[in-house]
């Protein structure tokens, strides 16, 4: 099958390669995006130490949650500002959505976080 390069086959280095580009770009041009992962690190670190897995695992999977929202949210907003430059209330629509999507794992992070810190600082 060949892609945007012109050669075959699966190479899961350029694959990694991109990823960590669009997580990178993410970080560095979305404030929203660089404040969770710069308040789940320390917690997943925390829980490391530790060792409370259900804890890191709690954290792990509330923060991506809320990256994947958040990484979704923003590849929609952008597909949409190439497409219809102008004003529409369809795309509006699509945005609220988007938006409302990112709302919801945001009050679940937020919940996990809150626990988690709770949970964590006892224990500390």
């Amino acid at each position: 099958m060949f892609h945007k390069f012109r050669t075959s086959g699966y190479h899961p280095i350029r694959k990694i390669k991109v990823v960590l580009s669009g997580l990178y770009l993410a970080i560095a041009s979305d404030f929203s995006v660089a404040y969770k992962v710069a308040l789940s690190i320390p917690l997943i670190v925390i829980s490391l130490i530790l060792n409370k897995w259900v804890d890191f695992n709690l954290i792990l999977i509330a923060t991506g949650l809320i990256l994947m929202a958040e990484l979704f949210n923003s590849a929609i907003e952008i597909l949409c500002d190439f497409v219809e430059s102008h004003q529409d209330e369809r795309i509006g629509a699509i945005k609220d959505i988007s938006a409302a999507a990112v709302g919801v794992s945001i009050l679940v992070w937020t919940v996990t976080i809150i626990l988690e810190i709770s949970h964590l600082w006892i224990l500390l």
